[in-house]
């Protein structure tokens, strides 16, 4: 069954994740994939979204000079409890404290993204916050959780789109974004570029010519 859009000019994901991978497969949108190597230090008194917001932007650049043609996709997400950044826990007991820590309370999702196209200079970014409420967790769950696996190579040490989602009481904002892109924005500027159109069951090549 065919998605909703056409790619109609060449798109790249500068990301391994196969979480974003899935988001623009279901759509429908051809793309290839080139993950990004960069650098993802956080520097001192910057906040969440510009900190996002840069490394979207430096693993766009990094794809986007050896593919001046293409459009790039880059984007960044992370999780902030108490203006602290949660990344990857180091290991079963740190993602158990990690856990204990969001127990009932309400945490940050943030994910950067930038669009660029060297050809044309092109370069879009947004910044996207959703909050998100644990339920009350007993130490008992949170060690459960952990024993599946799920959260040691991921940031804030859960993931929303796998076993994790019964930690989550309620989401304010996007939930899409809380996986890592917030979709509605990323459609919305991909459609605003031309990168994309939406399907009518002709098919369109890369020179926007419809095709019966």
């Amino acid at each position: 069954m065919r998605g909703g859009f056409h790619t109609v000019a060449p798109l790249i994901l500068a990301s391994s994740s196969p979480r974003r991978q899935r988001f623009l497969q279901e759509l429908g949108l051809d793309f290839t994939v080139k993950p990004a190597d960069v650098e993802e230090q956080h520097r001192p008194g910057e906040d969440p979204g510009s900190f996002v917001l840069r490394l979207a932007a430096d693993k766009a650049r990094a794809v986007a000079g050896r593919n001046p043609q293409a459009c790039i996709l880059a984007a960044d997400t992370i999780v902030v409890l108490d203006d602290a950044i949660l990344g990857k826990p180091r290991d079963a007991a740190h993602a158990e404290t990690m856990l204990a820590g969001m127990s009932g309370r309400w945490h940050e999702v943030w994910t950067g993204y930038c669009l660029c196209r060297a050809r044309d200079g092109i370069t879009v970014q947004r910044a996207v916050r959703t909050r998100v409420l644990f339920r009350p967790l007993t130490a008992a769950l949170c060690r459960a959780y952990v024993l599946t696996g799920e959260p040691l190579d991921k940031a804030g040490a859960y993931g929303l789109q796998g076993r994790g989602a019964f930690l989550v009481e309620r989401i304010d904002g996007s939930h899409s974004n809380v996986i890592g892109l917030p979709m509605a924005e990323v459609i919305e500027d991909l459609l605003r570029l031309g990168i994309i159109t939406p399907h009518d069951g002709h098919h369109i090549d890369e020179l926007g010519r419809t095709e019966n």
